[in-house]
């Protein structure tokens, strides 16, 4: 409760000035790593560096360890009944959903196929590929470092990578709210035509790097979104502590939280098979499902995970996002004051000329009408999101294995059975 109540002021700002919601479909500016051409470019946020480091503490989830309907079977049936309708008439070929509440109860619902090919189902610990929600799990190690005092959120990033070619006027903070200017590399189609022409090589933060053409804007005088500014943050990473990033993200984020789903794409094994990726032929619910394939275990395929590392290359259920949520944005997995600056630093950015309210690794909006925070991401052929509503305690991740389809609305739709506003924070249960 006491996180909370520091978050919310922090959030209530941001959402006064920026003045934007999450309804049924999410803002089209927002492109996440895809093969192929996509749609917009995208944006970021700064913030003023404030209060003093302190030393790291093990983190702690606030979100719950259930995975089931905990609490009144009613709502859990309600839940279930509408997530397979709308997998249904949205023509999804399968869907993992999890809710958690503050007071400990959680309910996870699943829905299709994790392989058509095989008739395998989706299970409630059935990975996806999270693409670009893996943003925020970087952005969480770079926050964790600005709180021990082993980064400052105004140090020149090149002072740490003096091998790579940046402007010394880019801060860690123009990283981590994408003013940096810096052009994104996944967004160029020579780029999207070597995805496509090798699906199982294996890519570099080198090779990814040397693809990124001239610059947006000069840094700080803008906000567009580029994947590239998380494949630098997450090689930051790796020079300031010495250790890599998936070993980071297991130490710092994946074990202390519990996270048993969540892998590392490219670099760790899967923690079970994957979900597998689906396009479409034509944009009609009932179109064929083509797969993305090359042979190995990565999913959609080995060519754009690696490429996307720091930016996208993380894999998990459902259950495992929205314990992540609660501890990032709802625990102590980042000190307060870091998380606050995060939070705060959406203000600035939203008030940029054509960006979004988007933070330290973090999109500030309202979910129908209520204040959350989260990231969304998609790959050609999966699209997931994740929103914590802080002044309800509640985490909502939603995962499919399509692209098509903004799994916004399934969100929108669910939260309205597990918590209407009008009883906010009660979790699973009815009068």
């Amino acid at each position: 409760m006491t996180r909370r109540l520091i978050l919310l002021p922090v959030v209530a700002a941001v959402l006064a000035v920026v003045g934007l919601q999450i309804t049924a479909v999410a803002d089209p500016r927002l492109p996440d790593p895809t093969p192929g051409p996509t749609s917009g470019s995208a944006v970021a946020t700064p913030a003023p560096t404030i209060a003093p480091p302190t030393a790291r503490p093990t983190p702690t989830a606030a979100a719950p360890q259930a995975t089931g309907p905990t609490a009144d079977r009613r709502i859990g049936l309600r839940l279930q009944e509408r997530l397979d309708a709308l997998r249904r008439d949205l023509g999804i070929p399968g869907v993992q959903v999890t809710i958690t509440y503050a007071d400990g109860t959680s309910w996870t619902g699943t829905s299709g196929y994790a392989d058509i090919a095989s008739s395998s189902p989706v299970g409630p610990r059935t990975p996806f590929p999270i693409a670009s929600i893996s943003k925020t799990f970087t952005a969480a190690v770079i926050l964790q470092l600005v709180g021990e005092g082993v980064l400052g959120l105004d140090d020149s990033a090149v002072t740490h990578l003096p091998s790579l070619d940046l402007d010394a006027r880019i801060t860690v903070r123009q990283l981590l709210d994408h003013t940096s200017g810096l052009n994104d590399y996944l967004m160029r189609q020579v780029v999207d035509r070597a995805l496509r022409a090798d699906l199982a090589a294996v890519w570099t933060e080198e090779r990814a790097l040397s693809q990124v053409g001239k610059p947006y804007f000069n840094p700080g005088r803008g906000w567009h979104y580029s994947s590239t500014n998380y494949v630098i943050l997450g090689l930051l990473a790796e020079a300031v502590t010495g250790e890599p990033l998936a070993d980071l993200l297991r130490t710092r984020i994946f074990d202390p939280l519990g996270l048993r789903t969540a892998s590392y794409q490219g670099v760790e094994p899967p923690t079970g098979p994957i979900a597998r990726a689906y396009r479409f032929t034509v944009s009609a619910p009932r179109g064929a499902a083509t797969e993305w394939d090359d042979g190995s275990d990565v999913v959609p395929f080995t060519a754009v995970v690696t490429a996307t590392a720091g930016a996208g290359s993380i894999a998990a259920a459902s259950s495992d996002v929205a314990r992540f949520a609660h501890a990032m944005w709802g625990g102590d997995l980042v000190p307060a004051w870091v998380l606050d600056a995060a939070v705060a630093d959406a203000v600035r950015v939203g008030a940029m000329r054509g960006a979004l309210p988007y933070g330290l690794g973090v999109q500030a909006y309202a979910v129908d009408g209520r204040p959350a925070l989260g990231h969304s991401g998609r790959f050609s052929g999966t699209r997931s999101v994740v929103r914590y509503l802080p002044d309800e305690g509640i985490a909502i991740a939603v995962l499919t294995n399509q692209s098509r389809v903004d799994p916004v609305v399934i969100l929108s739709r669910l939260l309205a059975i597990a918590s209407p506003p009008h009883r906010a924070g009660s979790g699973l249960s009815v009068d």
